[in-house]
């Protein structure tokens, strides 16, 4: 059974059984996740400073569990560490940033994004721009109030990121709209069933890439006969 290891940036242990049992529930069923939490750092990921310092300890905890695992998830929204970890293991790793930002520009659609961490919206632009999608992107909008405080509140979250996925499309003509965090993760899902605007919760987006990486690279090799 392939093993993927999720890495949550964060030191919310909270966070990471949340987001692996997401994980778990998005995977296949010959697919087990096991999760890894930061030592270091902060409980959630506010600004650009707080997610350079996250990509140390999330390279260190994805190149121990390399040895075991066939495939690694960064789980949080900036991708901390994602390249140099991909240059320093031979499984697959994703970011749930960039597979969202590639899941929501199938079809050549625009995609906006709704969270709650204005200083890390910079990164978001940066990131398009990196993939090559920032023709797709249509902005960030954003939710009021102290970004902790509303996380730890999930009626409140649900109703301010509602808010924020409708702006996305009403006000700037996004197709889709992509939760921008894995914290927010529970919230990304209860948003997909409620709405009829299509939303991207980026662990799931996540889940589906490495999967695929992983499939394809077990698959056997075509020989010419």
């Amino acid at each position: 059974m392939p093993q993927i290891t999720l890495i949550n940036p964060n030191t919310s242990q909270d966070t990471t059984a949340m987001m692996t049992e997401i994980a778990r529930k998005e995977l296949p069923p010959d697919f087990s996740v096991e999760g890894r939490t930061a030592r270091h750092g902060v409980a959630m990921i506010l600004n650009a400073s707080q997610l350079e310092d996250a990509a140390e300890e999330t390279i260190s905890i994805g190149l121990l569990a390399s040895a075991k695992s066939k495939g690694l998830i960064i789980s949080a929204f900036g991708d901390p560490g994602l390249e140099k970890l991909r240059a320093g293991c031979s499984i697959p790793v994703v970011g749930i940033c960039e597979a969202s930002m590639m899941e929501a520009t199938i079809g050549k659609r625009r995609f906006g994004i709704a969270t709650v961490t204005p200083e890390l919206v910079p990164s978001f632009a940066a990131k398009a721009d990196a993939l090559g999608v920032a023709n797709r992107y249509t902005g960030t909008r954003l939710t009021p109030g102290d970004p902790v405080d509303l996380a730890g509140s999930p009626e409140r979250l649900f109703e301010a990121l509602e808010k924020a996925v409708r702006e996305c499309v009403e006000l700037d003509g996004a197709d889709v709209v992509i939760i921008g965090g894995g914290p927010l993760g529970q919230a990304a899902h209860a948003l997909q069933k409620a709405l009829a605007v299509p939303v991207i919760a980026p662990i799931g987006s996540a889940v589906r890439s490495i999967v695929a990486e992983v499939t394809k690279r077990a698959a056997p090799a075509e020989h010419p006969t």
